[in-house]
């Protein structure tokens, strides 16, 4: 993608993103040379200094390494994980859960109350607040702020902690919700989202927020889900 110069955001700025690309999706891997800074300004359409301040970035950030004589080589292999596809039923979405089995770091957990709005539903009395990584083979992939009914939380505490809620949840007879909805927006990372999604401050990201409800519309499960803008892949048929 050629950098645009009316854009606010510096030329080599959007060079290096470009870049960075090329490695989290393996078109550049691990160990390969990459081309030459005439070759990228030519590329890009850009001055020598623009393409070196691109590639000085990423070296910094320590995506590449340069060798005297040698050339630049890329130093970090792309994401060991798979991408999250994007489903639309509950029993998808537990599936998913079911099959990736991805490893949990819990950063956070105490009692708290979601901010929700007034059409997301009730809220129960208490609530026990989780924030979680996940990852794949050491790649984080999404960070997730998740609220659980107290009660809920009561009836597996240790399976709630070591694994992930939403497979539980569906197990539990009767099932404890009767209504879920989400919604996805496209973001920019804050600077705690980069750090533990090992990604710049501002990076694409996919920010997914879940509502499940009982029978009484009472929010039972609520989460804030913040992918990786690379680790999200969105597919859908389309009626012709």
């Amino acid at each position: 993608m050629r950098p645009s110069s009316s854009s606010p955001v510096p030329l080599y700025l959007q060079i290096a993103d470009t870049l960075r690309d090329r490695i989290a999706r393996g078109v550049w891997r691990d160990g390969d040379l990459i081309p030459t800074l005439e070759q990228i300004a030519g590329e890009f359409e850009v001055a020598r200094v623009t393409a070196r301040q691109a590639v000085q970035l990423l070296t910094v950030e320590g995506a590449l390494k340069p060798m005297r004589g040698r050339g630049t080589y890329v130093s970090a292999p792309c994401a060991a994980y798979q991408p999250v596809h994007v489903v639309t039923s509950l029993d998808a979405l537990a599936e998913t859960y079911r099959n990736t089995t991805p490893e949990l770091l819990t950063i956070d957990e105490h009692r708290r109350m979601p901010a929700v709005r007034e059409q997301d539903g009730t809220l129960a009395g208490a609530y026990t607040y989780m924030r979680r990584v996940h990852s794949m083979g050491g790649a984080p992939y999404c960070v997730i702020g998740l609220y659980l009914e107290d009660r809920l939380f009561a009836r597996s505490r240790a399976r709630f902690r070591k694994e992930t809620v939403i497979p539980i949840l569906m197990e539990m007879r009767p099932r404890p919700m009767t209504r879920a909805h989400q919604t996805l927006t496209i973001g920019s990372a804050d600077a705690d989202t980069a750090y533990l999604l090992r990604i710049p401050v501002d990076a694409p990201v996919a920010r997914v927020q879940r509502v499940f409800n009982d029978a009484a519309g009472v929010i039972v499960y609520y989460a804030d889900v913040v992918y990786r803008g690379d680790a999200v892949n969105l597919e859908m048929d389309l009626d012709v």
